[in-house]
């Protein structure tokens, strides 16, 4: 695994290395001011036994590997509500293994000193902001925690009337920018957030073709190839097991329902936040409504979100570019300009 400090370069490194992190409850990204950046789903796997150790041919698999070797792994996904789990040591050593293997992929140069900002839920509470700083301060010489959300807004450059809505697999992050680091009162944080959609859809599939065999990583994987809200042209059609046999299923009305079970619960967060902002600048915030996270890529979800708004006036909602990387690099960003004065005092 990589120390701090460990590799090499031809070039004289500058003496910092900064690092942004998006440590995720599905899948984590990590980007650094040397060029690397690298994402990775949030699993760690260790093998059951010897035999498996023989066929993976390594003793910790992480993200996609692991997923797909599941049934020969001891599988933990640590990070639930887009925190690190109070659980086993074993979930405690996935996390620490997951925050390596994202350092292995920054190389940094030998004698940098590392300084890390790692984005955390809107309202995470101190503790677990605590133990994301322990988690990471093995491999970083200074880390400070920043809102996901706050993260995503510094990359996009709205940072004055606007919100961004980060839709994850944990949580639902808001947060609302009016040209200052955001305060506890600009944010909320849902849970009921890309997990709860994907055992919305579970039990609907379970209940509407009990003679199909559904797994909560199918599950997972339909939601992300085919989620949908609202009127979305084409159908879903899957083959899934029957009795050892693959059939076709229409998955239409069951995808789309579970998906927009989000919908409502996003609007009225968003109302909710906005009638508490300035009044002279609510109609500004309403034209920046920014959606990042996994689930800004479901489809349609930006206009359905925008239909949802209707009865309180006229929104502009869009999902940004890059969701997969856009909260590390601005995390990444705000390391960089952060005062020295803050780091200092970490």
């Amino acid at each position: 695994m990589a120390p701090k400090g460990s590799g090499s370069t031809e070039m004289k490194a500058p003496d910092i290395l900064y690092v942004g992190i998006d440590l995720g409850t599905l899948r984590s990204a990590v980007a650094a001011s040397n060029g690397q950046r690298h994402w990775v789903y949030s699993f760690v796997g260790w093998p059951k036994d010897f035999v498996a150790r023989k066929v993976l041919g390594k003793s910790i698999v992480f993200g996609e590997e692991a997923i797909n070797n599941r049934l020969s792994v001891d599988l933990v996904r640590p990070l639930a509500s887009g925190v690190i789990r109070e659980g086993t040591q074993r979930d405690q050593e996935a996390v620490r293994q997951l925050v390596l293997h994202l350092f292995e992929h920054v190389q940094p140069a030998k004698g940098q000193e590392i300084r890390a900002a790692v984005g955390v839920p809107a309202e995470a509470l101190k503790v677990n902001k605590e133990a994301t700083i322990l988690a990471v301060g093995e491999c970083a010489d200074r880390t400070v925690v920043v809102s996901e959300p706050f993260a995503v807004a510094y990359k996009l450059g709205a940072l004055n009337n606007a919100c961004i809505i980060d839709i994850g697999a944990g949580t639902i992050d808001f947060c609302v920018m009016h040209g200052v680091t955001p305060e506890d009162e600009d944010q909320r944080t849902l849970l009921s957030a890309g997990d709860y959609v994907d055992r919305q859809l579970y039990d609907l599939l379970r209940e509407a073709h009990p003679n199909a065999r559904f797994s909560e990583t199918m599950v997972r994987q339909l939601k992300e190839q085919h989620g949908r809200v609202g009127n979305v042209k084409g159908r879903v059609k899957v083959k899934v097991p029957v009795a050892a046999k693959f059939v076709q299923h229409d998955l239409t009305r069951e995808v789309t329902q579970a998906c927009e079970s989000l919908v409502s619960p996003i609007a009225d967060t968003l109302i909710d936040l906005i009638k508490r902002y300035e009044p002279s600048f609510q109609q500004l915030v309403r034209k920046n409504i920014f959606l990042a996270g996994g689930g800004s890529q479901i489809k349609g979800i930006a206009e359905g979100l925008t239909e949802a708004l209707a009865d309180h006036g006229t929104f502009r909602v869009q999902a940004v570019e890059d969701p997969l990387f856009i909260g590390a690099d601005g995390a990444l960003e705000l390391a960089m300009d952060m005062p020295s004065e803050r780091w200092e005092n970490l």
